[in-house]
């Protein structure tokens, strides 16, 4: 069967290059006889995995020795907790901007652990903007502001980072390496691997070091940034084989021009697309265009009851994914950096002929 157009969400596309060449080691890595599924994380050939992949990671993101970067478990989520446990004590007040769904779980996993000061909230938009930093409104003493780059669900995403003068955090689990980054405005910067970088089941976190070691007591040691970077990441046995296509994924990422290269094509693919939402009054995007994302493109149709057909209609030739978020509805195209332009250019067609039929 030829491979579809995936435009899901999350676990999302992997590039077609990358999944071939782990299919040619799989069984056997550079004559080890092995799989790295199957070899111990400790061994000097994974080690060197390990390596190559953190050392490509930081040359594209830009990351100083300033930074620790880890590779973890847990998925983005685990980190809702992990943040506070290392950069709170009890009592403590913290900034959280309120964009999305994600943001919104953030809040409520921090409020477990500190005193949570919502700085504003795009919730009675209906998470269609971000709310303007002139109306935030900081906390006393907060420890840090937490921000989502991109919501997945709600298709918003910072086009500019706020300059504040607390310790920037930022959720980028949905853009993470789609777009170069000023590393060092942040504290914290982490993500889920499984939009931009690689399989679910890993999550990369870039922590500046000065803020590693002042963790609370209760904080579990899986969760500690200072014990998992004094571990080189392996406190426990990390996601290897994950670890190991996120590498690869690094590789091709640089032999594409890197974050410049992807993000030039990330924006023409987002653009034709964009483009076709506002040239039709058939097709709506909900979200303010000064705000949309490049990664997640939801738009709606004049009938909710046109969806299914929509769907049905996409996934019989190929184009699988489309379906909007349950909380939403409508539909959702996420283009991320394996989605390939021709991709686009097929939903495209497809929802021109749609709307031919349909509008």
């Amino acid at each position: 069967m030829a491979r579809i157009f995936n435009f899901s969400a999350g676990p999302s596309a992997l590039p077609q290059e990358v999944l071939e060449q782990a299919q040619a080691e799989l069984l056997d890595y550079q004559s080890t006889g092995m799989s790295v599924m199957e070899m111990s994380h400790r061994s000097d050939v994974f080690v060197g995995i390990a390596s190559r992949a953190e050392a490509d990671f930081r040359d594209l993101l830009g990351v100083s020795d300033n930074y620790h970067v880890l590779f973890l478990q847990g998925g983005a989520t685990t980190q809702f907790a992990s943040i506070p446990l290392n950069l709170t004590q009890v009592g403590d007040t913290v900034d959280y901007l309120d964009t999305g769904a994600w943001s919104s779980k953030a809040v409520k996993e921090a409020a477990k652990y500190c005193h949570v000061n919502v700085v504003a909230s795009g919730k009675s938009g209906n998470y269609s903007s971000i709310p303007d930093v002139a109306q935030w409104r900081h906390g006393n003493n907060a420890r840090y502001l937490h921000i989502c780059s991109n919501e997945t669900i709600g298709g918003v995403q910072f086009k500019q980072f706020p300059n504040v003068s607390v310790p920037l955090v930022a959720d980028m689990s949905s853009d993470f390496l789609s777009r170069p980054v000023d590393v060092d405005r942040f504290a914290v910067i982490y993500g889920g691997a499984q939009k931009n970088i690689g399989p679910a089941g890993l999550t990369l976190v870039v922590v500046r070091k000065d803020l590693c070691g002042s963790a609370r007591v209760e904080t579990p040691g899986t969760l500690d940034f200072a014990v998992q970077a004094g571990a080189d990441s392996m406190s426990n046995t990390p996601p290897t084989f994950a670890w190991y296509l996120a590498g690869l994924v690094f590789e091709w990422l640089k032999n594409l021009g890197g974050l410049p290269g992807i993000n030039e094509i990330n924006e023409r693919k987002a653009a034709k697309l964009y483009d076709t939402i506002d040239a039709s009054d058939f097709y709506q995007s909900p979200v303010e265009a000064s705000v949309r994302s490049t990664m997640n493109v939801p738009f709606t149709m004049p009938k909710p009851e046109l969806d299914k057909l929509f769907v049905s209609g996409a996934e019989a030739i190929g184009l699988s994914g489309l379906k909007g978020h349950r909380s939403v509805g409508g539909m959702r195209a996420s283009l991320y950096n394996a989605v390939p332009e021709a991709a686009v250019d097929a939903l495209i067609s497809f929802m021109n002929e749609f709307e031919h039929e349909h509008g």
